[in-house]
């Protein structure tokens, strides 16, 4: 009997349940305190109502029940509130407060199997409210809510889709360029938005492009509301701005203007959002602690349309960032005692090296525990191999200290000036950073797309070029066409699965893939399959197997990038991802091998 519980879920032992109990019930009194009701959904829901509400929040498990129903374990709370309020709460009056406490179910997309899959979500809605102050009134809300649970360094970063809605609107382009650029903007891929927004760009005037381009980068203040307003001024974009800005006005008249940053980044979930949105991010802890926004056309999917908004958290996400939070604190604490005792003890002694004022001057300069204002080091993912002398020289050219990353021995920590340099492979890179060991760091895209994690992708540093092709033994194509023809399906070797399915998941063959770590050469070779998948830079190695290239599968080179939670409360990361992209524009690297050279 294999007595473990399923990957994802776990048991909560007495002590950390009267934790999370105490947290929950302080919460939900707050919620309480201003006027927010406590509901209840079902753990399941047809399938149909899931997918009713647009881009869905997650995988959902899925079901059958007796009757043949296809039913979801319940993913997110929100639908439910939404169907809820159209199907029994149609006449009530509003506006609706209701607050939660319920556990979410759901499936681990992607490699990273660290992730639960069963989460307690809380949250609120307000259904049927309208405006700056309800708005505000649900952001400051989910700030009780952090300095309840013992988050107490934190951001909430807000935008309103709105605006990049009227900006496409107008824009004239295509519906596909359309869709292409709000895809860029949800999966946080600014590399492929600046190639959408770029002189080729299918716009009524390159003025929309920009627009579009420039809104990413917009973070601030109240300031940067005006730097939005400049921006789409010229272009005669019918946009609410002016509710954002109250909004903002009345979350900093509450005191909250140093915890909020105008950042129009925070775009995802279009088919879910209609105006303002937000995102509570803590330092060094890589993931959104939660989210939320306003969601006014949902209800009318179900019955008749209703304004709402709201937002929710995962309490297991909170209770990690405040315990982090808790142990830096306690470790400065320890540090800064240290530092006072070994000030103390030089006082009132001498020895050979000078005189007591001497000696206290080299603790005050050396031994001294940093100010608490003082930043921590920024951590940076390294990659080994092929693509590490570029990436050391990028990030040298970049101003940072890199005098230790000459030789550094088996060491897999280096330590510069204001620095850490953490030393990974160029597959593991992705998932160091995203789940927040690493602030930032560098690989190639096809490690990205391979690994499939929730990371912005800030720069396109053009070194590590290469080629994903499908390469099979010279000669062998009218048999694996045959073979294809009988079986219906070939054999694919490659290290590289995700990105091998999903390419032939687009051409429609069907294939087997067999997932490999060392030579894939030898695949074909041997007959363990009939084509590969693999990077290549010449082909040589190809060659000299008597393989040839088939097709390609895409082209790769060095990306930069970042989790979302350092972006948005660590501003060296943007800094950094700008010189970055400076330094390598200047310099010449190799191009990708058999790439097709643009027409002038």
């Amino acid at each position: 009997m294999n007595l473990i519980t399923p990957a994802g879920f776990r048991d909560v032992l007495p002590e950390e349940a009267l934790r999370r109990e105490a947290l929950s019930r302080a919460v939900q009194d707050c919620f309480a305190a201003h006027g927010y009701l406590p509901i209840e959904t079902p753990t399941l829901e047809v399938m149909d109502v899931v997918q009713a509400s647009g881009r869905a929040p997650a995988s959902p498990f899925k079901l059958f029940d007796a009757r043949g129903d296809l039913l979801a374990l319940r993913p997110d709370v929100t639908l439910q509130v939404a169907r809820m309020c159209a199907s029994r709460l149609n006449d009530a009056a509003g506006p609706l407060r209701f607050r939660y406490t319920q556990r979410i179910f759901r499936e681990a997309d992607g490699p990273l199997q660290a992730k639960a899959r069963e989460m307690t979500q809380m949250g609120i809605e307000c259904v049927g409210g309208w405006g700056a102050n309800i708005d505000a009134e649900i952001v400051s809300l989910m700030a009780e809510a952090m300095e309840l649970v013992g988050v107490h360094d934190y951001c909430i970063a807000i935008a309103t889709v709105g605006v990049l809605r009227a900006v496409l609107e107008a824009s004239g382009a295509p519906q596909a360029w359309r869709a292409a650029v709000l895809e860029a903007y949800h999966s946080s891929n600014y590399v492929e938005l600046d190639a959408l927004c770029g002189p080729d760009a299918p716009v009524a005037s390159a003025l929309y492009a920009e627009a579009v381009c420039r809104l990413r980068s917009i973070r601030g203040g109240r300031e940067a509301v005006e730097e939005v307003r400049r921006l789409i001024e010229p272009l005669g974009c019918p946009c609410d701005i002016d509710t954002f800005e109250q909004t903002y006005d009345a979350l900093a008249a509450r005191g909250l203007a140093d915890r909020v940053l105008v950042d129009f980044s925070v775009m995802s979930s279009f088919d879910y959002y209609t105006g303002m949105v937000f995102e509570v991010y803590a330092p060094r802890y890589g993931a959104a602690l939660g989210s939320g926004g306003r969601y006014d056309r949902m209800i009318g999917v179900y019955g008749q349309n209703r304004v709402a908004a709201g937002f929710a958290f995962c309490l297991e996400s909170v209770m990690a960032a405040a315990e982090q939070q808790a142990r830096e604190a306690s470790a400065a604490d320890a540090g800064a005692d240290a530092s006072a005792g070994a000030a103390a003890g030089v006082e009132g002694t001498e020895s050979e090296a000078g005189t007591v004022s001497e000696l206290s001057d080299a603790v005050s300069a050396d031994a001294a525990a940093p100010a608490p204002e003082a930043l921590p080091p920024l951590r940076v993912a390294v990659p080994k191999g092929s693509l590490n002398k570029d990436a050391v020289a990028a990030l040298a050219g970049a101003g940072l200290d890199t005098a230790n990353l000459d030789c550094p021995g088996r060491a897999l920590i280096i330590h510069g000036r204001g620095v850490d340099y953490i030393i990974v492979r160029p597959s593991d890179a992705p998932a160091f950073v995203a789940l927040g060991a690493a602030d930032c760091g560098i690989c190639g895209e096809d490690s990205l797309l391979e690994a499939d994690v929730d990371v912005v992708k800030l720069a396109d540093l053009r070194f590590g070029a290469c080629r994903f092709v499908v390469a099979e033994p010279a000669g062998s194509d009218a048999a694996i066409q045959e073979h294809y023809r009988r079986l219906g399906s070939i054999r694919v070797a490659t290290k590289y699965p995700r990105i091998t399915q999903a390419h032939y998941d687009e051409s429609g063959m069907q294939v087997e893939i067999v997932a490999l770590h060392g030579n894939i050469e030898l695949a074909p070779l041997t007959g363990l399959a009939e084509r590969i998948v693999d990077i290549t830079a010449t082909g040589t190695t190809l060659r000299e197997n008597d393989l040839v290239i088939v097709d390609e599968v895409m082209r790769s080179t060095a990306r930069f990038f970042a989790n979302a939670g350092s972006l948005r409360t660590d501003e060296r990361v943007g800094d950094l991802a700008r010189r970055l992209a400076e330094f390598t524009a200047a310099q010449d690297y190799e191009p990708i091998a058999g790439a097709v050279t643009p027409a002038l």
